[in-house]
């Protein structure tokens, strides 16, 4: 039994932040284990019971969803509403039953975005319909009460476009550089920020591309848009320490 306790399943096992996750397990005490969609699809109760039963993890992070390109929300809401809410549901009902600890991965975008600076009891209001499908994950995951939410601001190494907004703030971090972090906090539960020093994306990117070109957010996206995402993470960096 003592075996089982050290074992993750993580969903969206081919993705980007899996695969850093995958890279760091031997520096781990822990078991991952890394199913394709046909092993486990998020979309069918049958499958994600079944993996899970055959595998009896302590616990499971949840990747697997839809993100880019932000555009598609607004597009194809259908697949936004699956994908991100229902898939989402669908994890959280059988982690419950089979009584996993659950660890979603979800966005600072569920912030309104006017001031920054927001903690975990502040007020929230998605500024996009990808933030909503992910608020719509997190009304799932809350009713399990052996969860835990991580709001975070990630981003893949290196960075994958030639300009960054220099009037946009979060609190961008590389995945690799958050993942031994997250295994740390796997016992905890609610909710909780997660990221790196806020400050502009073109602020972060610049000190790992030096030939990053700024841009507008504001001229882009309009002079109302929400500029300012950025998260207290204090709480999280309590943790780290203690």
């Amino acid at each position: 039994m003592l075996a089982y306790k050290k074992r993750i399943v993580f969903t969206g096992g081919t993705g980007r932040f899996a695969q850093e996750f995958k890279t760091k397990e031997s520096q781990t005490k822990y078991k991952f284990y890394f199913p394709k969609k046909n092993e486990l699809n998020i979309l069918s109760i049958n499958s994600i019971k079944s993996y899970l039963i055959k595998k009896k993890p302590k616990y499971l992070i949840h990747l697997a969803g839809l993100s880019r390109p932000m555009s598609l929300h607004e597009k194809d809401i259908c697949q936004s509403i699956d994908k991100n809410i229902i898939g989402t549901s669908n994890i959280t009902k059988i982690c419950s039953m089979l009584k996993i600890k659950l660890i979603y991965i979800s966005t600072c975008y569920v912030y309104p975005g006017s001031k920054g600076n927001y903690s975990e009891t502040s007020p929230i209001k998605p500024i996009n319909n990808y933030a909503w499908s992910k608020l719509g994950g997190e009304c799932a995951v809350m009713l399990y009460k052996n969860s835990l939410i991580l709001r975070t601001s990630v981003t893949e190494k290196p960075f994958v476009h030639k300009v960054a907004f220099s009037d946009f703030k979060t609190n961008f971090i590389f995945h690799e550089d958050l993942v031994l972090d997250i295994l740390k906090i796997l016992d905890e539960k609610g909710i909780i920020n997660i990221g790196g020093r806020a400050q502009s994306v073109f602020k972060f990117v610049k000190k790992y591309n030096p030939k990053i070109k700024k841009i507008s957010a504001k001229k882009i996206l309009g002079k109302n848009a929400p500029l300012n995402v950025s998260m207290n993470i204090s709480k999280f960096k309590k943790l780290l320490n203690d």
